[in-house]
């Protein structure tokens, strides 16, 4: 009742306001415009009240609220702008809603505006909507999370909930296809993104078989839908009654065309969890790993450890679990059941009882968590997926990109330490880590960078982050304030002795300034370039620190990631591969810096950019001492000047450079 009383109320204090603005004079207009305007930021901040603004938008419009701003004209606006705007904050923030607002009600005809038509209007919300699909299934990039508050990006949010509800998308199936290419290449551990773009295209969009554009956009439905001819038109019991009158033959058959459609974009339909259980429960065992996809290792891993992997496979897949078949799938091939510690590790971790928080973080993590799947499937199946696809690991919108990246790490490296690490967080609800001989707890320490933790997680992340988000501080603390950056002593203790112990900084802590940045770029290409380094290639992935910039090149801040491997791509340029643990490979990170994650000899899940420009935008990382300094020399002047150009005047601008020589 008090809500509603509270709606009543922010709506007749708007129409009180908005009087004001009509009856003002000249001189008192502006102040009753900006009184009016911040009303309507707080009525933007849910449906109810965008819908309200929506009913009022041409009387606003017509009362003069546009008048004398960049957006009075609407014929002039670009909408490859509105990003930039939105994310720039009130009152800037809110006077774009209102404009898309207005757009919308031009292109339903609702507004007849002298300067725009309405099919103009309409293309100009397609365009809106497609450049700002991050808005739409919030999950904003790493430059959108660093520069907006949680209430901003709730506004923004509601906009495009609103604007989605009202937007024929049959216009942009080309930038939707590509926009669902580009994830799925990643092949993200977390695929909600996708299923909702491709849901929200089965929902809203009518896609005709026989047109050329519309066949990749109906492929990535099938892939979830109707993923072989003969889950067509069948419900899940449907399809698992059809499957006992099929024969050997059109069973294998069947798994076949299942596990095509899942290695074709690395998603998962319900009915293949149906068919592999199938297959288990009625002991065709030979046709599991075509059911799974399996190449020539996993098929032998397979049959090495079918006992073990079966009894898995009943106990944690179910069908609102079954993405998690392609992580174990993925498993398999790299061989990691022909570990004893982790198989041991699974074994544990099959009996556990889960922490009541865990339980809750891990079912809120869940997108509609089904009464049938309890919380340690949920978080086994999770563990599928990390293990499988460590480079799928993604922080969400939390500022935790150590500790994704430390996942990443120890799934590929050491899958066992990180399966015990689950196992203890998720049974106590905390983690302890050794720190210069002394225990660190994560329940005795302070709050890390996580304020609020955003469960847009896989339910492995959600168990571990919020401990390892508070160690990774604490250890931090204890580093600071011995003149050189505190990574250099935090990274081994919380990834692993793998890391090597050299460590290269370009900021100087004690002159707070870019010091001898040539030797530091030297430094770095003989760590990892081929070309200089006697063509020895990265063994571990190696945690790199960059410097965050805006699409103008601007700095915005400090970010981790991994660096995987330096190798020639397929046109014969050199290019860094990376693991970019902020959800989304693909930024712009200004001077026409653009890492890729397709097209340029990426694996699934990595990053990449032409080596210079990678090493443009970093600022630390460690490498081996005894191996790196013969091999200075080898590196050419031309190469440090390339990347020293483009540091300086991007983030650097933030800087004091140094050219004092530092010994490394």
């Amino acid at each position: 009742m008090s809500n509603t009383l509270s709606i009543e109320q922010s709506h007749q204090r708007f129409n009180e306001l908005f009087k004001e603005l009509i009856s003002a004079t000249s001189l008192t207009k502006a102040d009753k415009a900006q009184k009016l305007m911040s009303q309507v930021d707080l009525l933007a901040a849910d449906q109810n009240g965008i819908s309200f603004l929506y009913d009022n938008i041409t009387d606003l419009s017509k009362a003069g609220i546009f008048a004398k701003s960049s957006w009075e004209d609407p014929s002039k606006l670009v909408p490859t702008l509105v990003n930039g705007t939105l994310k720039s904050g009130h009152p800037n923030s809110t006077i774009e809603i209102l404009s898309e607002l207005r757009m919308l009600a031009i292109a339903e005809g609702k507004y007849d505006h002298k300067s725009v038509k309405t099919d103009e209007a309409e293309n100009y919300i397609q365009e809106v909507f497609v450049g700002n699909l991050e808005f739409v299934f919030k999950e904003p990039k790493e430059e959108t999370r660093l520069n907006m508050d949680e209430v901003e990006l709730t506004k923004v949010h509601e906009l495009f909930v609103f604007l989605s509800s009202k937007t024929n998308l049959d216009s942009i199936k080309e930038k939707l296809t590509e926009e669902l290419t580009l994830i799925c290449e990643q092949r993200p551990v977390v695929t909600e993104n996708q299923r909702r773009i491709i849901a929200l295209v089965k929902e809203k969009i009518e896609l005709n078989p026989n047109r050329k554009e519309d066949q990749k956009l109906l492929q990535f439905q099938r892939c979830i839908y109707r993923p072989t001819k003969n889950t067509e038109n069948k419900t899940a019991d449907e399809y698992e009654n059809s499957l006992s009158e099929m024969s050997n033959s059109e069973l294998y058959s069947e798994s076949q065309d299942m596990s095509n459609a899942m290695l074709l974009y690395g998603l998962v339909s319900q009915y293949h969890a149906v068919l592999l259980l199938h297959l288990i429960n009625n002991e065709h065992f030979s046709i599991v790993p075509v059911c799974l996809g399996l190449n020539p290792t996993g098929e032998v891993k397979w049959n090495e450890y079918q006992d073990f992997i079966s009894t898995l496979i009943l106990e944690i897949i179910h069908r609102y679990n079954a993405q998690c078949i392609y992580g174990l799938a993925k498993m398999l091939e790299k061989g990691i059941f022909s570990r004893q510690a982790v198989r041991s590790s699974i074994d544990n971790m099959r009996t556990i009882k889960i922490h009541p928080k865990v339980e809750e973080r891990i079912l809120k993590s869940t997108n509609n968590p089904h009464h049938d799947v309890s919380a340690r499937q949920y978080l086994i199946g999770a563990l599928f997926r990390i293990l499988g696809q460590p480079l799928g690991v993604g922080q969400g919108n939390n500022p935790t990109c150590q500790s994704a990246r430390g996942i990443s790490m120890w799934s590929q490296h050491s899958p066992a330490k990180l399966i015990n690490m689950i196992q203890i967080a998720a049974t106590h609800n905390d983690l302890s880590f050794r720190f210069e001989d002394k225990e660190i707890k994560a329940s005795t320490t302070a709050q890390g960078l996580v304020q609020k933790l955003d469960h847009n997680l896989d339910a492995v992340s959600v168990t571990i982050v919020p401990m390892l988000d508070r160690i990774y501080n604490e250890m931090m603390v204890r580093a600071s304030g011995r003149g050189e950056d505190p990574h250099k002593w935090v990274n081994p203790a919380l990834y692993g002795q793998w890391i090597q112990i050299g460590f290269a900084s370009a900021y100087d802590y004690l002159s707070n300034s870019i010091l001898d940045f040539n030797g530091f770029t030297k430094v770095f290409y003989a760590m990892c370039h081929p070309e200089y380094n006697g063509g020895h290639k990265l063994i571990y992935p190696n945690p790199v620190g960059i410097f965050i910039t805006s699409s103008k090149g601007e700095m915005l801040g400090f970010h981790a990631v991994s660096l995987l491997r330096v190798d020639e791509d397929p046109e014969g340029e050199m290019r860094a591969y990376f693991l970019n643990p902020n959800n989304e490979g693909r930024q712009n990170w200004g001077q026409n810096i653009r890492p890729s994650v397709y097209g340029n000899g990426e694996e699934h899940g990595e990053s990449s950019l032409p080596i210079h420009e990678f090493a443009a935008r970093t600022y630390a990382f460690h490498y081996n001492t005894l191996e790196v300094g013969a091999k200075v020399g080898n590196v050419p002047e031309n190469e440090v000047l390339k990347v020293k150009r483009l540091a300086k005047e991007s983030w650097g601008k933030s800087y004091t450079w140094l050219e004092t020589p530092k010994q490394w």
